[in-house]
């Protein structure tokens, strides 16, 4: 999921980062790291977990720094990140993943936990996985604070060309 701040309309903001852009860097910069590990916590707290291995796996990333914009990332390299954000349709699931889950959620150990999964893997190969948003969700929920972060950028520019 690709979201974006757009800033470049700030009229303010093109005139400091012409006339200082080092400042306004530095200020943008500290604003994505603020927003980047604000979404960190965000998505992980409604990431589902059995053993914790895609919550752990969402990590912010150094901001990306270009000559007119700077660009935070936040995501994984999980393969099933996605399937669980979005959900999937229904697919025939494979079993091993499912017995482990079921182990692991359940608490089902031998054939119970074998007979659990395919009773599991059977209501997949029906009706998909629901999404669980957790991306989208943590964006939308940290949204105001991002603002406000960049607002606040904005007023620290401004007080640093004024020599405050």
């Amino acid at each position: 999921m690709i979201t974006s701040i757009d800033l470049s309309g700030w009229s303010e903001l093109d005139a400091a980062w012409r006339k200082a852009p080092d400042i306004v860097r530095e200020e943008l910069t500290a604003a994505v790291m603020e927003s980047e590990m604000l979404l960190e916590r965000e998505v992980k707290d409604l990431t589902p977990t059995t053993h914790g291995i895609l919550r752990a796996s969402f990590a912010a990333h150094s901001p990306v720094i270009l000559a007119d914009s700077v660009i935070g990332v936040m995501g994984t390299s999980v393969d099933y990140a996605v399937p669980v954000e979005l959900g999937t349709k229904p697919h025939w699931a494979p079993i091993e993943p499912l017995v482990d889950w079921v182990q692991h959620k359940l608490g089902y150990t031998g054939e119970k936990a074998e007979k659990v999964a395919r009773a599991v893997q059977f209501g997949i190969a029906h009706h998909g996985t629901p999404a669980h948003g957790m991306v989208h969700r943590g964006f939308n929920r940290s949204r105001a604070q991002v603002a406000m972060f960049f607002h606040r950028a904005l007023l620290r520019i401004g007080d640093r060309l004024a020599g405050a």
